[in-house]
């Protein structure tokens, strides 16, 4: 750099270049960027020194609101300031306007609330001196001092701190700051005032990140949980002294006497709890304090797992007993950061932190009841967390915020959370939620309704009790209506789960049927068409024509085209193939679907989708139902190779698909004598495949003549009927007394189903429970109720191998 002479007179130009505008992320103010070149000339005008910035002015409108002139605005701040040219008028102009109509969003509104920078500086203590940055050395000297000329030197140099200006300066006076952290580590028991200072002031520089590495250097992180462990046990020896002092007084009082002693009592009660509120408050000051460097050091995970070492998360549960607003803002924002973290998280479940955070809601403070409740989201993700949140009484809390459109959202994501487990889902048939939800989607009109409240009220009404509440009145014509108005899927899944339900509730679809069906076309949207497919196939209603139905909105076709491979989405033709189970408990229905050629299309589709168990399962229960229309029965005995399939299914992995098997098998067994005995070997081989495999690989007797090979040397096991073969059977020792008859030991076993895997005596009802109640439900084959149960010695025999 040139250096100038005595008696030169150098000139500075400066300029303002590339000037732009923003508006300011989370205030009502506009954002002016520019650059600054400022330049220094020479005697001759030659330049010497060029510098370039990049500035920043923030115009802050405080007068904006939603009534404010937006162009009379713009022409004002154009004026006013220099730095925007009268060309960007209209920019400007467009700004306010963006701005006026702005919605300051829940968590920039939050992040302005809780952040330290804006609490309140400390009030404990009031110097009527200013202090100078220039005179930090004497401030410092006066830390050398007794209590209360330390408490005066750390107050002026807080005042010094305040100033983010001065914080730069502060920083490097290392004797300063060591003198500080000294102090505060020898003297922090002596004086909450003292303590609250230094700390305050150690707090300004943790409000900016370039300043944590300082911070973390004096290890004032380390001794603010040392404090703050200190003070919690301090309050509770507080909380016993004066409850001792106060059954004291209480006992002289229920004694009726008005002596000298009980005034005394009285007084010294009195005097104690002034005397703690007093400490109370300053205690709660410095926790606020050291709460908020410890949430500002905090942005680095590592140092946050430190804190989590030393049991935070404890310690902030505990300060939830406290009254003081501000205390419980910065802990309940403390513990929000902290809940993101499953080991916190945890620590939060152990220490009941849903218990006293319910206390909280709903409160006056808008900032701690927002902050509150996002961290009861942040906890309800937790199957466990939700549990205590219902038994702490937050489910009517929570439905009573719903009212409040600043806590609705959050509210409604809470109950959501909550909804998600059926053990829960009755419990809002007795809170005002519903009504309030019902209302919520009315007052909708025709606008999207937001996800979750339609999400919740999805829940809510696969629960009986809550479906009879939202069905009561015009509630579910209301909803027939905006779902086929609007072809609204969501509330149309809503309308699904509320069909369901056996009962009144399911009665009041009869009305809207038609509606239904009307929708069940290739002109509709497939998700649309799905909901209508399972609302209908959930109708059960003995009332109901179904035949009709199919007939007048000409359903049969669709059906049919429905089920070939490949034709939809597998959802919904699995739809259908549920749609056709209901409608096949009617028989002139069945009749109907098996002139139309569906049950071929239905084994062509069971090839097709053998691999999927819902779809193997629901088109087993489709024959099953069909089986009980005689129609419908001997096309599918007689036609088609269905019993064929059903006998290869009676092997499947899925217990579901075999018990609809068996069930299905049993009754086609019973009118079918051909196909009866196929099933009957079948079933043998099945339930004693095991022990025939024994008997298969048993080795040659003492003669060398095979166990299991008749006379010629054939085998009869595959061949002919496997039950008539005599020598399967060993012996009937333990079965047949000396006189031939069953013993009553092995009767009282048979009765008692202690025979395990060998017994057959289960009626097929108990495994398998129909939808419909007046649906016949068969015994299993081979078994009649009004027969006694043995005859001889062969049907006793068979009945131990069977099953």
């Amino acid at each position: 750099m040139e250096h100038l002479q005595p008696g030169e007179a150098p000139f500075m130009t400066r300029r303002v270049k590339g000037c732009s505008l923003d508006v300011h992320p989370t205030e009502k103010a506009l954002v002016v960027q520019y650059e600054v070149e400022a330049t220094i000339l020479g005697e001759l005008g030659e330049p010497v020194v060029g510098e370039r910035k990049e500035c920043q002015k923030i115009i802050r409108l405080k007068s904006l609101s939603a009534n404010t002139n937006t162009s009379s605005l713009a022409r004002k701040v154009v004026q006013e300031c220099r730095l925007i040219h009268s060309s960007k008028l209209r920019e400007v102009e467009q700004l306010l306007f963006y701005l006026q109509n702005r919605k300051q969003s829940d968590e920039n509104q939050e992040s302005k609330r809780i952040s330290p920078r804006d609490f309140a500086p400390y009030a404990g203590v009031e110097l009527d001196e200013e202090a100078s940055i220039s005179s930090i050395d004497e401030y410092v000297e006066l830390l050398y001092e007794d209590v209360q000329e330390k408490i005066r030197g750390a107050t002026l140099i807080f005042q010094l701190a305040r100033n983010p200006d001065n914080l730069e300066e502060l920083i490097q006076n290392e004797t300063a700051l060591g003198a500080l952290a000294r102090v505060l580590r020898e003297d922090w028991k002596q004086s909450v005032d003292l303590a609250t200072t230094i700390m305050y002031i150690f707090f300004c520089f943790s409000s900016f990140s370039q300043f944590h590495g300082l911070v973390t250097h004096f290890k004032i992180g380390a001794l603010c949980m040392n404090i703050i462990e200190h003070e919690l046990k301090r309050f509770d020896l507080w909380q016993d002294e004066l409850q001792k002092k106060k059954k004291a007084y209480i006992l002289f009082l229920s004694t009726g006497e008005q002596s000298s002693e009980n005034q005394n009592l009285k007084k010294e009660h009195e005097k104690s709890f002034r005397k703690y509120q007093s400490l109370l408050s300053k205690q709660e000051q410095l926790l606020r304090v050291c709460l908020c460097l410890l949430l500002n050091l905090a942005e680095d995970t590592r140092t946050e797992l430190k804190m989590r070492n030393k049991n935070i998360v404890h310690m902030l549960v505990k300060i939830l007993e406290r009254q003081d607003e501000e205390l419980l803002l910065v802990v309940v924002s403390f513990l929000k950061k902290l809940s993101i973290f499953l080991e916190n998280k945890n620590d939060m479940a152990e220490a009941l932190a849903v218990e006293k955070l319910s206390a909280l809601l709903p409160c006056e403070n808008e900032e701690l009841l927002s902050c509150t409740s996002r961290l009861l989201l942040n906890l309800s993700f937790d199957t466990t967390l939700r549990g205590q949140m219902v038994r702490a009484g937050l489910l009517p809390k929570l439905s009573s915020l719903l009212a409040d459109e600043a806590q609705r959202q959050l509210s409604m994501c809470i109950l959501y959370h909550i909804s998600m487990d059926d053990r829960f889902k009755s419990m809002f048939a007795d809170t005002d939620c519903i009504p309030q939800l019902m209302k919520m989607m009315f007052d909708c009109g025709d606008e999207a309704m937001d996800v979750e409240l339609i999400a919740l009220c999805i829940n809510l009404a696969a629960n009986k009790s809550n479906a009879q509440v939202i069905c009561e009145g015009n509630g579910l014509k209301m909803l027939m209506k905006r779902a086929v108005k609007l072809k609204d899927v969501l509330v149309m899944k809503m309308i699904r789960n509320l069909s369901q339900h056996n009962g009144s509730t399911r009665s009041l679809f009869l009305d809207h049927v038609g509606d239904l069906a009307v929708q069940i076309s290739d002109d509709e949207a497939e998700e649309f068409v799905i909901e209508c497919l399972g609302t209908l196939a959930n109708l059960t209603i003995p009332d109901l024509d179904w035949a009709l139905v199919l007939q007048d909105y000409n359903l049969v076709p669709y059906l049919k085209n429905r089920l070939k491979p490949g034709s939809a989405e597998d959802d919904l033709i699995l739809e259908v193939v549920i749609m056709i189970g209901t409608v096949s408990m009617d028989d002139s229905c069945a009749a109907l679907l098996a002139k139309s050629g569906i049950i071929p299309a239905l084994i062509e589709l069971l090839n097709a989708q053998q691999e999927d168990d819902e779809f193997v399962c629901q088109i087993v229960y489709v024959f099953y139902q069909m089986v009980f229309h005689k129609a419908t029965r001997d096309v599918i005995i007689k036609d088609t190779q269905a019993p064929a399939y059903l006998i290869d299914l009676m092997h499947d992995s899925n217990a579901e698909i075999r018990k609809v098997c068996d069930n299905t098998l049993d009754i086609i067994a019973e009118y079918d004598e051909e196909w009866g005995k196929k099933i009957q070997n079948e079933k043998f081989r099945l339930h004693n495949g095991q022990w025939l495999e024994i008997v298969k690989n048993r080795e040659l007797d003492e003669a060398g003549t095979p166990f299991l090979y008749g006379e010629d040397g054939g085998s009869f096991i595959g061949t002919g009927d496997i039950l008539e073969g005599a020598d399967l059977f060993y012996s009937a020792d333990g079965i047949l007394s000396a006189d031939g008859t069953i013993s009553p030991d092995f009767y009282a076993d048979f009765q008692d189903r202690e025979l395990g895997p060998t017994a057959f005596m289960g009626s097929m009802s108990e495994q398998f429970v129909t939808s419909s109640s007046d649906r016949p439900v068969s015994s299993t084959y081979g078994f009649r109720p009004e027969e006694q149960f043995f005859f001889n010695y062969s049907t006793a025999s068979r009945f131990i191998l069977m099953s």
